[in-house]
């Protein structure tokens, strides 16, 4: 059995080192063959857990059943066609270096949609950041460069010195970045700003967060969908309003003003009921919580009072604004209820008779 190479290579009258590589090809070849059923099955295994999307390990070893049936084949000609000691070492240490390698990049790949999938089930982080997925694919290189390193005979500990040793000076030069990148996980650790979240910074910037990355965290400005870059530092330093917790459902306010004449009961009960004829039809409003009315001055010119209205988001607030303010019109100019304008009454004196004057109101 360990003859069969070397012989069908004398049959065939080919060089000793054609046979293995035709069977190193063949062996890959197989591998392309199987790995369309290989996927099937572990799709089909990620759908039976919580922790992977179904795709997420066919993703992980895309190509790699090639890789790993090309390796076999490799070993299994140069261990069976009688080829000497040493050819059968170096192609061991190079088909495990390989394998060691491959499966690493795995392992990588996997841990990315694992931690994604676990921080948006458990984490309460919406979705895993990107440096989140870094920082995990990180300490899987380091872990596992260090195992292939044994494997080579390399000498873990005095390399780790070395790194020590030179790692200060690293530190000293890059104050900076590292400021910004445990500010990072500090935001990420402490859960009050998550991707997803709407915030409003005390130095004017605000949007959804879209990112928290090593050195600065994304937001996405609305309406016009511009990206804001924050350094973390900055960010974990400053004020921070985030409308999406401790929930997203948001109680907005919609200032209205009416006139002196106005039946405030009536005024009161309409607006209400528009109020949740608009939280039914538009996307965003909520109906499990009944919106309200609350007065609160007597201005100038009109009786002010405040509106306030459930919405799924802080995103939904504005279509339902919009049409709120449509409808509130609408129905108040049906009803007879007058919104009015600010007025301003003006005395004048004739400069002949102090004692009489005339009064003229109107329009500023």
């Amino acid at each position: 059995m360990d003859r069969i190479p070397s012989l069908l290579n004398q049959v065939a009258g080919l060089p000793s080192w054609a046979l293995p590589i035709a069977l190193t090809g063949a062996a890959a070849l197989l591998g392309w063959l199987c790995e369309r059923p290989a996927y099937r099955l572990l799709r089909w295994a990620a759908s039976r857990t919580p922790f992977l999307p179904p795709d997420a390990i066919v993703v992980a070893i895309r190509r790699m059943p090639v890789v790993w049936f090309g390796c076999a084949g490799l070993y299994w000609s140069i261990r069976m066609g009688g080829f000497p000691e040493s050819w059968l070492g170096t192609t061991t240490t190079a088909v495990t270096l390989v394998l060691s390698v491959t499966l690493l990049i795995v392992a990588m790949r996997v841990s990315t949609a694992g931690v994604g999938t676990l921080a948006g089930r458990y984490s309460g982080l919406g979705e895993a950041t990107t440096l989140v997925q870094n920082v995990v694919k990180l300490l899987l290189l380091l872990v596992g460069g260090a195992v292939i390193l044994r494997q080579l005979g390399i000498d873990v500990t005095t390399l780790v010195a070395a790194l020590g040793i030179s790692g200060l000076a690293v530190a000293l030069a890059l104050q900076d970045t590292l400021g910004n990148l445990f500010a990072g996980l500090q935001i990420i650790m402490s859960r009050q700003v998550r991707p997803g979240d709407y915030v409003e910074l005390a130095t004017g910037e605000e949007g959804a967060v879209t990112d928290i990355q090593a050195r600065n965290t994304t937001i996405r400005t609305f309406p016009e969908r511009n990206r804001v870059l924050v350094p973390n530092a900055i960010l974990a330093s400053t004020v921070v309003t985030n409308y999406s917790l401790p929930h997203r459902r948001l109680l907005i306010r919609l200032p209205i003003g009416v006139s002196y004449d106005s039946d405030l009961e009536k005024v009161e009960a309409i607006t209400v009921a528009v109020a949740r004829e608009v939280l039914s039809e538009v996307d965003g409003g909520l109906t499990d919580e009944e919106p309200f009315v609350r007065y609160e001055e007597f201005a100038d010119f009109s009786i002010n009072f405040i509106l306030r209205v459930p919405v799924r988001d802080f995103m939904d607030q504005f279509l339902v604004r919009h049409v709120l303010v449509k409808r509130i019109q609408e129905r108040y100019r049906e009803e007879g209820i007058e919104i009015p304008f600010p007025i301003r009454t003006l005395i004048t004196r004739d400069p002949a008779n102090t004692e009489e004057g005339s009064t003229v109101s109107g329009n500023p």
